[in-house]
């Protein structure tokens, strides 16, 4: 299905007897929302925008100055493959929408505002970013419909039936996934009990971040189907690995990739390097946005594969960033700390910024590590000057307060509300008496 216009869109919906129109968008905390048209609605949301209030979304604007306007991007009209059943009156399309304000300015804490805002800089720079994003979740049962950690399997890495109960689950997500134009790459079962993985072609940034935020959408459906429920929590069992976002990222210049230099060493060029060092430099306040759960910091420790050293390598998986080893047109650095919690458009804009940052000033991102850096000493690391990631969102918080070059990109009134939502979360937690310590003290103090 070729979207090109808005007759294409109408022509669409007639084709498959569409009904209904979900216009969804997604806030500051990359909760995606949607108002639901008729479709007889479709020509005024395609011409001039359908009003909600935006006092009501978390982030967005106060209660004096709430009508905001939702403006359809056409590009990502789809239907959703599950309503289109024997019942006609059924059928269900949707479309991401750009938030704009009554004078028909865009709304400038629209992640998705934020994140073209970044890519035109790229542009300025004649590069265009690419992103892979590889998202994990889990599978849980659940219980009188409530949502269990019981895992659903009890594979492990790589294993297939019997031991792994969800190779239909996957296969139906996979499917449903590609009636919506999804190029899949591949699926299988993760490391843990009920974790699964599932790879989509990579694409331009805002394509890629709708694309996250549908494949999350889709997978919690199609779990939901099968009577489980699919999450995307960083780490809801505490003794295994936990859910991870690796993204991996390639700047193209024309019809060039510009991290590639054949007769460099180890063939990437001085850009790559560049690039990376901006994204070493920014990590730690770029961890508020791609780590942003006081759940998330349960992920990066160490023993579970998760990155926990600020650190640079080549394929060595212990490395924060490392620069898989397919090389031309494939040359791309892959950073290993976002979780899949995380708004994926301002986590691509954030990094997206630090490694224009590294670009312009020519960063230097130091030594590569090319051994395991999880078998270093404290000690050892301090003598090789080894830094770590935030060991909570309240640290992070704190960095990325005080990180110009990203308060400049998100703009004040998303930083602002980046940091309060950060430090509520903190303060929730903190102040919770968990069942950890009443059976701890309970009984012994």
């Amino acid at each position: 299905m070729i979207i090109n216009d808005k007759e294409d869109v109408i022509k669409a919906i007639e084709t498959h007897n569409v009904k209904f129109i979900r216009l969804q968008f997604i806030d500051i905390q990359g909760i995606v929302k949607d108002v639901e048209i008729p479709v007889t609605q479709i020509e005024k949301a395609l011409s001039t925008g359908i009003s909600f209030d935006g006092s009501s979304i978390e982030g967005f604007v106060r209660i004096d100055e709430s009508d905001m306007v939702l403006r359809p991007d056409i590009n990502t009209f789809a239907i959703l493959p599950w309503s289109n059943n024997d019942d006609d009156r059924s059928v269900v399309a949707r479309l991401i929408c750009d938030i704009y304000m009554p004078d028909g300015n865009q709304f400038e804490a629209d992640p998705r505002y934020v994140l073209k805002k970044v890519m035109k800089e790229a542009r300025e720079m004649g590069y265009t970013l690419n992103v892979g994003p590889e998202l994990e979740f889990f599978l849980f049962e659940k219980v009188d419909g409530k949502a269990t950690t019981k895992p659903h399997d009890y594979g492990r890495y790589f294993e297939f039936a019997p031991t792994d109960l969800t190779e239909d689950i996957r296969r139906d997500i996979v499917l449903t996934l590609t009636d919506m134009n999804f190029d899949i790459e591949a699926s299988h079962h993760e490391v843990a009990f009920g974790q699964h993985e599932i790879d989509f072609k990579y694409g331009g940034a805002l394509e890629t971040a709708d694309n996250v935020m549908t494949f999350k959408y889709v997978t919690r459906t199609i779990a939901k189907l099968y009577g489980l429920h699919a999450t995307f929590m960083p780490k809801p069992i505490s003794t295994e690995n936990g859910s991870g976002m690796h993204v991996n990222l390639s700047l193209t210049r024309g019809d060039e990739n510009a991290f590639y230099d054949p007769e460099s060493d180890m063939e990437i060029s001085e850009t790559t390097k560049y690039f990376v060092a901006g994204v070493l430099k920014h990590i730690k306040a770029i961890s508020c946005i791609a780590n942003p759960l006081v759940n998330s910091y349960k992920r990066l420790i160490p023993g579970y594969e998760a990155p926990v050293y600020i650190t640079w390598s080549g394929a060595n998986r212990s490395s924060l960033i490392r620069i898989p080893s397919a090389r031309g047109m494939s040359t791309r650095v892959e950073l290993r700390s976002p979780d899949p919690s995380c708004n994926p458009y301002l986590t691509f804009a954030a990094i997206l910024a630090a490694g224009l940052d590294g670009i312009r000033n020519q960063l230097d991102p130091g030594d590569m590590m090319d051994y395991n850096v999880f078998d270093l000493t404290k000690k050892e690391r301090g003598e090789r000057s080894i830094d770590t990631l935030p060991s909570t969102i309240n640290e992070s918080a704190h960095y990325l307060e005080n990180d110009e070059l990203l308060k400049n990109t998100l703009g004040e009134h998303v930083h602002d509300n980046i940091l309060r939502l950060a430090r509520a979360e903190w303060d929730a937690y903190r102040t919770q008496v968990h069942d950890w310590e009443i059976q701890r003290y309970l009984n012994t103090v």
